[in-house]
């Protein structure tokens, strides 16, 4: 009898794990990187059934050991941890009976609970929903053996023996749903023999381990596509619409979260800063690595005015359409703004009217610190430039490699970056006092030439005295003095390699390939010559994670990095819009937006961004506002803080002119969008001064030039539902083939790529490169740099480099006055005209109207 209820225990057992490993070679089929894992507490450490199970599936355990005097209050925070832990797939507790209280049972995630002992999985199990969480494994394993004897069980009497709690509920309720009548009594003999107590528990543990399995199926189905339980936030827009601030205002954000559980992050991928934004960490990328990207948009526009013609609006306004009311995954991609043009002229970029991000305030000041990472890291570098060089000027090489390699306990070594440096002068000696006089003054001496140094200090401000300065006159730097300048921080290399960066390793190298400057012999100094590279990393660390937010409606902002169109390329990061694509899934939408206009931010977007991060749009979205094509026909100048000329709001005054001339830019942008295969759209942003017969029109003669369709658009005055009519296009136009194409090849020579630029986009006859670019081309030419794609630094008021010149000028020759490469961030940016890389504040600057209240603390005037 014995041998019998053995060979039957052996059948059920070995089913089991066939049938798991089964099921687990068909999940990593898909999905080749899963590791399904058992987590096991107990205390004190011992071999159980379930560990040795496991390995025969091919499951990973894990095993927490706790001390045989630990409090409950530990064992539920094991516990806790482990259900934050994306890599673990069940967790099992092999603790003694007065460990197992109601609290440390229910304090297991029920789809982890693979031991089936938590209230609600045995209530599941009594509502017979067993599809959702897990019965216990004792009582399948009771059923499964009894399942051996083909014996009816329908009628018969079940008489449960001294069981209690989660396992006596279960196997009552299974045994009644397979007809048995049931009784539960309480014993006190052992009337089972230890084999039949051993076979069952080991029944058991094979289908824990078969629990696991199923759970880790659970989680794979979790991550790939579905629909989100967005819950969106209730929109009541008023007339005439308010500030902007103050719409912001009456609005209450979700918690944040709370968006980050509606739209599928695990807690431990969210990095909360208050209530409202929150980092994401780059681990999303490896976990949702086998779901397929959603559809990319990205939003550019026609030459602006001054005041800008509403594209962060556009895209806000589109997002919140896509997901608050046609009901699909959807996700804007902005950049974090300045405080430049915040205190300056423009103000803040959170979008407008009831199409923005909110806190509109947060958004536009601090947010999580990125720009001010980035300020510390680049102006580190400047430091580390000056400091190096008053260094070797003022000392003998014996001297500074005594200082560079000091002695630490009587032992010197080198760091790491110093290794490096060693290699890279083909110096194959780990031990410092190996190094002969000439070795040691190669490794010392970078040689950097003050007249050579490219690095620039950054401040987040508009400060036009900081164009030209000079540094190092204190007594105490003895005499090196030097003539430098200050950008503006999002002009920074440092920047643009955030926003192009695909992972901390990635962003590391590319900033020890940062080009300071060159030496007195012509080679190039970089940031790992310094030896700074790894202190930029640990100020970068956190800025690489982008920012969530949300917009009025509650639907997902990513907020990351901040390079501006005219200087820098334009465009929010690569690893925003990678985490968008994957969160979405494959029916869902990114939305992204290129700074300025399509000559310059979209160009940059296709000819940079795309390279980089091998991701291609599926659309464009061109932004028009009959303001901007009046303008381009021919009306007064537009100057920001000034109120509109009447020409702009009396129809018969210039709508002939705007008819025949303004729209000459918008088939100009579409034209130029054209180049690079993607189809377009024209959204024309619709402001209150403008007639019915204007919107028409240029929705008429867009769809005449190429676009694909052209829609007016009221998000600024009724959110996501005015942008409605752009969402259904977007769907539609989406879902079409592109033939996308770049617009040069990498190869081809640094002049005749931005020869190609200024012809084909700009629509000038030539480019003029004064001696200085050309000896620039040269040098980058001669050190291997020629390779790069271009960042053409240019004004956004004009397709030209003269911001007066509107429409679409002609007959003209680019003037390129200088070259400079950005190495790190991998592109080479010429200068166009008299571009500054440092903004200068107006007469009356956004900051006369912004002001806090000292009671309330509420801010008042920004916009």
């Amino acid at each position: 009898m014995v041998k019998i209820y053995a060979l039957c225990v052996h059948l059920i057992y070995s089913g089991i794990v066939q049938r798991s490993r089964e099921e687990l070679k068909a999940i990593r089929e898909t999905n080749p990187g899963l590791k399904p894992t058992l987590a096991i507490i107990q205390v004190l450490c011992s071999v159980i059934y379930p560990d040795f199970v496991s390995t025969q599936i091919g499951l990973n355990v894990m095993q927490i050991c706790l001390p045989h005097q630990c409090r409950e209050e530990e064992v539920i925070e094991e516990i806790l941890r482990l259900n934050e832990d994306s890599r673990v797939h069940g967790i099992f507790l092999h603790l003694p009976q007065s460990f197992l209280s109601k609290s440390v049972r229910n304090a297991i995630k029920p789809q982890k609970d693979v031991d089936g002992v938590s209230d609600l999985n045995v209530g599941r199990v009594v509502l017979g929903d067993q599809r959702h969480g897990f019965a216990s494994p004792v009582a399948g394993a009771v059923l499964e053996m009894l399942a051996r004897h083909d014996a009816p069980l329908v009628g018969k009497m079940a008489v449960l023996l001294g069981l209690e709690g989660p396992l006596k509920v279960t196997l009552q309720f299974l045994l009644q749903n397979n007809g048995m009548m049931v009784q539960t009594r309480q014993w006190s003999s052992k009337h089972l023999s230890h084999f039949e107590v051993f076979t069952k528990m080991f029944v058991a543990a094979v289908v824990i381990c078969q629990h696991v399995v199923r759970s880790s199926r659970r989680w794979i189905q979790e991550q790939q596509y579905q629909p989100w339980r967005l819950r969106p936030l209730k929109l009541q827009p008023l007339s005439p619409v308010p500030s902007d601030i103050e719409i912001s205002r009456a609005q209450t954000p979700k918690p944040i979260s709370q968006l980050a559980q509606e739209i599928g992050l695990l807690p431990e991928e969210l990095e909360a800063y208050g209530n409202t934004k929150a980092k994401v960490h780059l681990s999303l990328l490896n976990r949702l690595q086998h779901q397929p990207n959603g559809k990319y948009v990205l939003v550019a526009g026609i030459t602006p005015t001054p005041l800008g013609e509403g594209k962060s609006t556009v895209t806000i306004g589109l997002v919140q359409a896509l997901s608050a009311h046609l009901k699909l995954n959807s996700f804007a991609c902005l950049r974090q703004p300045s405080q430049g043009p915040t205190f300056g002229v423009k103000g803040g970029a959170a979008g407008g009217g009831y199409a923005q991000v909110i806190p509109m305030e947060e958004f536009n000041l601090h947010l999580t610190g990125d720009i001010h990472a980035i300020t510390a890291a680049n102006n580190l570098v400047a430091a580390a430039i000056d400091a190096r060089i008053l260094h070797e000027a003022t000392q003998s090489d014996r001297a500074l490699y005594s200082r560079l390699v000091p002695s630490v306990n009587g032992v010197r070594c080198f760091s790491p970056i110093q290794m490096a440096r060693l290699q890279r002068l083909g110096i194959n000696k780990s031990d410092p006092s190996d190094l002969t006089p000439e070795e040691i003054r190669a490794f010392v001496r970078l040689d950097l030439d003050p007249e050579k140094v490219t690095w620039q200090r950054v401040v987040d401000t508009n400060d036009r005295f900081l164009r030209k300065i000079t540094v190092g006159q204190a007594n105490t730097e003895k005499g090196h003095a030097r003539q430098t300048q200050f950008d503006i921080a999002v002009a920074s290399e440092i920047m643009a390699i955030l926003a192009l960066t695909d992972g901390l390793g990635d962003m590391r190298a590319r900033l020890g390939r940062m080009v300071v400057g060159s030496s007195r012999n012509g080679q190039p100094i970089t940031a790992d010559d310094l030896g700074v590279t790894g202190a930029l990393a640990v100020l970068m660390k956190d800025a690489i994670k982008p920012t969530l937010m949300q917009t009025l409606e509650g639907t997902p902002v990513f907020v990351h990095a901040g390079p501006f169109a005219n200087i820098a390329h334009g465009n929010s990061s690569v690893l925003a819009d990678k985490l968008a694509l994957k969160l979405v899934g494959e029916e869902g939408y990114v939305v992204t937006e290129a700074g300025f206009g399509a000559d310059i931010g979209m160009e940059k977007f296709f000819n940079i961004k795309c390279r980089t991060s091998g991701l291609t749009p599926d659309v464009v979205v061109l932004v028009a506002t009959v303001r901007a094509l009046k303008m381009h026909g021919g009306g007064p100048n537009v100057t920001a803080g000034v109120p509109l000329p009447k020409e702009y709001i009396n129809e018969r005054n210039i709508f002939f002119i705007f008819y025949l001339y303004g729209c000459s830019n918008l088939k100009k942008q579409i034209q130029i969008t054209h180049l690079f295969g993607v189809p377009v759209i024209v959204a024309l942003n619709v402001f209150k001064t403008d007639t019915q017969a204007e919107i028409d029109m240029v929705c008429r003669i867009a769809e005449a030039s190429g676009a694909s369709a052209a829609v007016q658009c009221h998000h600024w005055s009724r959110g996501g539902r005015g942008s409605v009519e752009l969402a259904h296009a977007v769907k539609k136009v989406a879902s079409q083939k592109n033939h996308f194409q770049f617009l040069y090849n990498l190869q081809d020579s640094i002049v005749e790529k931005i020869r190609t630029i200024a012809q084909k986009v700009y629509g000038a006859d030539d480019i003029e490169l004064s001696p200085e670019a050309q000896a620039k081309i040269d040098y980058y030419n001669q050190q291997g740099f020629s390779a790069l794609p271009i960042c053409m630094a240019k004004t956004h008021l004009s397709l030209s480099h003269m911001p007066e010149k509107k429409g679409v000028p002609t007959g003209f020759i680019l003037p390129i006055r200088d070259i400079r490469a950005s190495i790190g961030a991998g592109f080479i940016y010429p200068l166009v005209g008299t571009m500054s890389t440092m903004p200068g504040l107006p007469t009356r600057p956004c900051f006369y109207d912004i002001d806090l209240d000292p009671v309330t603390e509420e801010i008042k005037g920004l916009f």
